[in-house]
């Protein structure tokens, strides 16, 4: 952790911005849309073929799948980022860093290269791009900006989750039950954060959280609970029905060497990755937690589903959103420290310490 002054710098979140797709698009006007938009309406007899390929459970599409997600992450991923920058108050060429996610895609230059150009951040920004890391990714994105923001005194970390799910998207399959599950669990959504850890107030500049500390682990004997490769037909996934047993028994462990002498019901706010009701509800009974310390992370579930590594973040600014509306004292739903979990492939396990300051309304957008 650095130091500024003698002091020891902690990184915080200053600014935060999500964003989701405007519109939906039925699966039979997939082909105008595509062919539109890759200028090539004249080749009809790909057009007439094309269809199926994304639809069908098992039919080399990559592709198609390719092309979309090569346009829509770092779009998304924008929104959500000038959404972030225009909370945090500052200009976007104040940004010195950009780390970002995404599970879905894959190119060279990538979706963080493309980031820079639509939001016109300066070209000296310093970039970490993250591709493939799953559900656990937008708390690894936030703990590397913790390094980042707090190694670097007077440096702004934009972090950006983004997500869309075509390349997971396909028809159904009896004798693949997961497949099934996740076409109902997963959404498209992306997520940002401005970092820093030496906040300038005469500039205008608040902190929401504190990420205090954080740390990374490995559930033992979990690497075949969720697993996902890429091939001919797009991202395929297996999601073993003993996912939300194994991350909830390793829940207590985790917050114990995160956090000791709290009231987890009275004193802790909770952001858990929203990766399926289940984990949820396991999780609540695990930890003898009311449910209403996990109502933002169901009511993101409700309305987005899982969105993979932006998940957390979409969480972190519905509780910011509703802790204003209420006129409580903190982002934190009023109580100053909280946990944030994020939940992947590995089994893998971000955890984040967070503090929530006080704060006021005129603080919170």
């Amino acid at each position: 952790m650095g130091k500024q002054g003698g002091q020891q710098l902690v990184a915080a979140i200053l600014g935060i911005g999500t964003a989701v797709p405007p519109y939906v698009l039925p699966q039979s006007s997939f082909p105008d849309y595509y062919f539109d938009i890759s200028n090539s309406n004249h080749l009809l007899d790909l057009k007439a073929k094309s269809n199926p390929s994304v639809a069908a459970y098992n039919s080399p599409s990559i592709n198609v799948r390719q092309n979309l997600t090569d346009v829509t992450v770092p779009q998304l991923g924008a929104a959500a980022a000038r959404l972030a920058i225009a909370d945090w108050g500052r200009p976007a060429c104040e940004i010195t860093h950009l780390v970002m996610c995404t599970t879905v895609s894959g190119c060279m230059p990538g979706a963080d290269f493309e980031v820079v150009k639509l939001l016109g951040l300066p070209l000296t920004t310093k970039r970490c791009m993250m591709y493939h890391i799953g559900c656990h990714g937008g708390g690894t994105a936030l703990r590397l900006a913790k390094d980042l923001a707090e190694n670097n005194p007077g440096g702004r970390v934009l972090v950006v989750c983004s997500e869309v799910v075509s390349m997971v998207f396909r028809g159904p399959c009896e004798s693949h039950m997961g497949n099934l599950v996740g076409q109902a669990l997963f959404g498209d959504a992306a997520g940002a954060v401005v970092v820093g850890a030496d906040p300038v107030e005469a500039n205008g500049e608040r902190t929401l959280f504190e990420m205090v500390s954080a740390w990374q682990d490995i559930i033992p004997e979990t690497e075949e609970m969720v697993v996902a490769k890429l091939r001919e037909e797009g991202l395929v996934y297996n999601l073993h029905r003993d996912v939300a047993a194994r991350v909830a028994a390793s829940m207590e462990s985790l917050v114990k060497k995160a956090m000791v002498e709290k009231d987890w019901n009275e004193e802790v706010f909770w952001l858990v990755h929203p990766g399926g009701r289940d984990i949820l509800d396991r999780v609540v009974l695990t930890l003898g937690l009311r449910d209403d310390k996990v109502a933002v992370c169901r009511e993101v579930m409700r309305q987005h589903g899982n969105t993979l590594s932006s998940c957390v973040i979409v969480a972190m600014e519905e509780m910011r959103r509703r802790s204003a509306d209420r006129g409580l004292s903190t982002a934190g739903e009023g109580l100053e420290w909280g946990l944030l979990f994020g939940f992947g492939p590995g089994l893998t396990v971000e955890t984040i310490l967070l503090r929530a300051p006080p704060c006021n309304q005129a603080q919170a957008v």
